[in-house]
């Protein structure tokens, strides 16, 4: 075990992070000492700073993002003027993710052709209606009836359903995934599977995110599949560069087979993931299996960023399935949906936003880390004092302390207004669901935190009327067993010292 430590300790992974590390504190030291050289010109060098820190001020107040972004940025250009507008300017300016939002929408709109009309959403009520009204007309990502869907509380459940289904594919396997871990069994058995199905001719892609895999992936690792037949992408590699450009990740989770069975949810792929390995405890997660026409939308949603990633223009419609298998007779909406780091795309938030106030019974939800903006903490709290059984659950094991702080200061507010929540005492809680009243839920990639729901590229699927809802829903009790619930005593049993903590973590929580 000791040797396994200091093997991963030293592999070339975690050499080549440390080596960005390192230049970055380099190119942070380099700052500070040019700094220290224009010293002598100190009344006109810090009149030039303020300025700048003054238009960085102006610019900020201006974008269209949260409050809570701003603020974040604005207190310490104004406690630190001298380099506050610069930092911004190097780290946080309005630089975009490399992403052409019009050809995606034009690929979208080309197809993507809707399938259902309000006529078909009229026996699950008007906020059925609105909500997918929403993600069709916004999103343009149409809601399907007929696919049948499987719901696994667990990567132990999953993983031999995704087996399964790589064996059986015909034409194309596409995965895109935020974490790949090249040495975890999990990964092997995979890729054995796409190793012979790439000999007989299946076209088997692969993308994964550069920074999420970067200490568990080889620099070469692409290569090294294309020898074995697949193609194979990584989105945004991490790179010796001071920018927080680069927290723009792809944290989606999807795999898509021959556009007529898809996989999504909070599942990576890596050991921990299904219990091979124990990280943090007992590790809980979920996925949603699609099998009909609504995972050709998966299939849509992978062209449109192996297309960005590759800079190619791929013929989507000729991936398209010819035929489908039978319509699930007992089935309800089915509707995949995706979300982008660009400033005006809000989606995951937005349909949060609406599955909360639109609840009238009950709201169950499940995250690893809750750090939210007031809107959203306001909507929760709000349900909550309106007669709604809100309830919301968090790992007790956390594997970042610090989101983890940030995620236990939101829990005065939330047990004052009437919310229960839980923390998942056998370790660490992965999973990120929504679900009311047996007639919606959300299964997908988004955690309910800054970074999911406006820095990151997300994806998930929105169920109405559909028997998954009532499984997400007995996933969360049958969790909940195992949680300790959080009482008005745990909140008010916080040190000084701690809540001085927690509330500098949250003020700063965007950034990080």
């Amino acid at each position: 075990m000791k040797q396994d430590r200091i093997q991963q300790v030293f592999s070339p992974s975690r050499q080549r992070i440390s080596l960005v590390a390192v230049s970055i504190l380099l190119q942070a030291a380099i700052l500070v000492v040019a700094l220290g050289m224009f010293s002598q010109y100190f009344g006109w060098f810090y009149l030039v700073c303020l300025c700048i820190s003054a238009i960085a001020s102006l610019e900020i107040s201006m974008k269209k993002t949260r409050l809570a972004y701003k603020i974040a940025w604005i207190i310490p250009i104004l406690l630190v003027p001298v380099v506050g507008g610069l930092m911004y300017f190097a780290l946080g300016g309005g630089r975009k993710p490399h992403y052409q939002k019009t050809d995606v929408l034009r690929l979208f709109r080309r197809h993507l052709s809707p399938t259902l009309d309000n006529m078909d959403f009229l026996g699950y009520g008007a906020d059925a209606t609105q909500q997918a009204n929403y993600l069709q007309q916004y999103g343009l990502f149409p809601a399907y009836l007929g696919t049948q869907t499987s719901y696994y509380a667990s990567g132990e459940d999953f993983f031999p359903a995704l087996l399964e289904a790589l064996e059986q594919a015909e034409r194309y396997i596409f995965l895109e995934y935020f974490i790949i871990s090249e040495k975890s069994s999990m990964w092997r058995e995979m890729l054995a599977v796409l190793e012979r199905k790439a000999m007989m001719g299946v076209d088997v892609r692969v993308i994964y995110d550069g920074v999420g895999s970067a200490s568990v992936m080889p620099r070469n690792y692409p290569d090294y599949l294309e020898e074995l037949g697949i193609q194979c992408r990584v989105y945004r590699p991490l790179v010796p560069v001071l920018s927080i450009h680069q927290n723009n990740r792809d944290h989606r989770k999807l795999c898509v087979i021959d556009g007529r069975c898809g996989f999504v949810g909070g599942l990576n792929i890596a050991d921990e993931y299904v219990n091979r390995i124990k990280r943090f405890g007992y590790w809980k997660d979920n996925a949603l299996r699609l099998q009909g026409e609504a995972a050709w939308t998966l299939a849509v949603l992978f062209l449109s960023m192996w297309d960005g990633v590759a800079r190619t223009r791929t013929d989507v419609g000729s991936f398209r399935p010819k035929g489908q298998p039978p319509a699930a007779l007992n089935g309800g909406i089915v509707l995949p949906y995706a979300d982008t780091p660009m400033v005006e795309d809000t989606l995951c938030a937005d349909l949060y936003l609406q599955m909360i106030t639109k609840a009238k019974r009950y709201l169950y939800l499940t995250t690893p880390y809750l750090s939210v903006d007031e809107t959203i903490l306001s909507a929760l709290c709000t349900a909550a004092r309106s007669g709604v059984d809100v309830r919301i659950m968090t790992p007790h094991i956390p594997d970042k302390k610090a989101v983890f702080t940030v995620t236990q200061s939101n829990y005065p507010a939330l047990v004052e207004a009437g919310v229960r929540v839980f923390e998942f005492t056998p370790g660490f809680l992965h999973s990120k669901t929504v679900v009311a009243d047996d007639l919606y839920a959300s299964v997908g990639s988004c955690n309910l935190d800054y970074r999911s729901f406006y820095l990151q590229f997300e994806n998930g699927v929105w169920l109405c009327g559909d028997p998954s809802v009532i499984a997400v829903r007995d996933d969360f009790l049958d969790a909940q067993r195992h949680c300790q619930e959080i009482t008005q005593s745990d909140c008010d049993a916080v040190s000084p010292v701690v809540r001085l903590k927690q509330a500098v973590y949250r003020l700063f929580s965007p950034l990080f």
